[in-house]
Order: C-alpha cells, then sequence, then structure tokens
C-alpha cells in the first residue's frame, strides 16, 4: 500500500459550460459504530491539546475522534498500476456507503478497478481492515464527460467479516446545498512530495467560491496527490470528529499552490448519494 502513486488532478482546461444548480438545503447526521470504543489512554490525553484548527493551511491531524476512523486511503488499478486517493465513510441506508471524488472512480473514460477502501490507515497500517468495494458511481456529468463541476463519487462496499462498514467505523453526516463562504475542514491523505501519504493530514479555514475556471469551493491548503476524495465538513466539532461532509479534495491551479477547490454538493450530488446508500 505504501507504494501505491498518488492520484492527482489537473485543473480545468477552460470555463465548463454547466452551472451547479442550488437547491433545498439537506444535511444527514452522523452515525456512531454499532459498537463504539472509548479512546485509547493516548487519544483521551491528546484532548487537552486539541488543535486551534481554523485557518490551518495543513498538517497532521492530532485532534482524534470519528475522523481517524471514517476517513481513509483508497486504493485502486489506473492504467495498470497502483494508485492512491482518499474517501470518507458516511451515514447510510445500507451501511457501507463511501464518498470520494469523480476521478477516484473513473478517469479519462475508463472505471478504476480492484478498489479498495481502508478507514484510519495510518503509516502502512489498515486498523479497521480493507474493504473491496461491491459497486462505484459517480454523479452523470462526471460519468458522460468529466465535467469537474461535479467531481464527486461514491462506492459501496462489500461486508467485512459479516459486518457492514459504519457498524464498524461510524459515518459522518452530509449536507448538501449549503450554500459558500463557509467554515470547512477538509481532510486526506496526500502522498505527493511534501507528504508521503503515511498520516491523515487537514487542512481548515473559511471557503471562497471559485473565481475562475469551476463553481468549486476554494480553500487555502497544500495538500497534494493522493488527497483527492478526501472529505470537507461544515458543522465540523473538533472535540468528537464529526461534521456534516460538503465537498471533497477536487484539484489546484498550478499558477494558485497552496489552494485546494472542492465541488459544490447540490442536488447531483445528493442524487448520487442517494443511489448509492439504495444499492
Amino acid at each position: 500500500m505504501r507504494s501505491a502513486a498518488p492520484l492527482d488532478l489537473g485543473a480545468p482546461a477552460r470555463n465548463p459550460a454547466t452551472t451547479v444548480p442550488r437547491g433545498t438545503p439537506v444535511n444527514v447526521p452522523p452515525t456512531l459504530p454499532s459498537r463504539p470504543s472509548l479512546p485509547s489512554l493516548s487519544a483521551r490525553s491528546s484532548l487537552a491539546s486539541l488543535p486551534s484548527a481554523i485557518p490551518q493551511a495543513g498538517g497532521p491531524w492530532t485532534g482524534g475522534g470519528a475522523v481517524t476512523k471514517t476517513a481513509g486511503r483508497v486504493f485502486f488499478t489506473y492504467q495498470g498500476r497502483t494508485a492512491s486517493c482518499s474517501g470518507d465513510a458516511v451515514t447510510s441506508g445500507n451501511k457501507n456507503t463511501v464518498i470520494t471524488a469523480g476521478h477516484c472512480v473513473k478517469l479519462e473514460g475508463a472505471w478504476h478497478t480492484n478498489w479498495v477502501f481502508v478507514p484510519g490507515y495510518h503509516d502502512g497500517q489498515a486498523p479497521y481492515g480493507k474493504w473491496a468495494a461491491a459497486k462505484t458511481l459517480s454523479t452523470p456529468q462526471w460519468t458522460a464527460s468529466e465535467d469537474i463541476n461535479y467531481d464527486v463519487g461514491a462506492a459501496v462496499v462489500a461486508p467485512l467479516d459479516g459486518k457492514s462498514l459504519t457498524d464498524v467505523v461510524g459515518g459522518q453526516g452530509l449536507s448538501f446545498n449549503s450554500g459558500y463562504n463557509k467554515a470547512m475542514y477538509a481532510f486526506g491523505y496526500p502522498a505527493a512530495t511534501p507528504y508521503d501519504g503515511s498520516k491523515l493530514i487537514y487542512c481548515s479555514g473559511t471557503t471562497i467560491k471559485d473565481p475562475l475556471l469551476s463553481n468549486d469551493h476554494g480553500l487555502s491548503c497544500n495538500m497534494t496527490g493522493g488527497s483527492s476524495g478526501g472529505p470537507w465538513f461544515t458543522s465540523f466539532d473538533e472535540k468528537t470528529g464529526t461534521g456534516l461532509q460538503s465537498s471533497v479534495n477536487s484539484f489546484g491551479y498550478q499558477f494558485l499552490p497552496n489552494t485546494m477547490f472542492g465541488p459544490y454538493f447540490g442536488d447531483d450530488a445528493k442524487n448520487l448519494y442517494d443511489q448509492a446508500q439504495a444499492t
């Protein structure tokens, strides 16, 4: 797993013709594992030194909490080689839904194969197992033409040892049509320099609406390739590590370093989520 190449997505070449319609705000609450365990002594002691996390342009997450279980590294085969992204386990009817970026399930017209989600990944370890996808999906716009405004993907993983994903690690909540210019936290496993994919990294701050070539949120963030698909949260609670997922790491402009962009979760992202959780 350590040797996987980080998948990176370039910025859009031109202004997409599409816009993201904004509908009625919808929130889905987070869920706890079926048997929540107490944090370890080291995790409990870290609660006293939670990061003062807004703003943060990139650094290891030391706050513990649910996000250290729900966020994970994603591995798959892309063009004959093993590549990596990030993803997040979310509340879902099937208890087995992972949200990621569209280009982390399909890119350049081909769906990735051998797709595996490793929640809580750190230092080459898989503390909650390796969950293979039974099905991967994306928005109609990404599936048809890889429209950067709709770079959202989902995976439905198969049960592992007779258990469902969110019964083991819990699931984050989600928020759709929540608007722009929000305080957000972004998480992921960047694996390109200066990172190596071994740890959960986060950024935080107040987002902007991309003034250039997309309708995405923008956030000051130095995460690199491999972080794609990692969750962005509104209403994030540092003490519990829970929030409402409202976007994913998607792309950055080469001429605008240390800024990450993530798609707006509108009605099409909600429809994708509903399709995945009903699978």
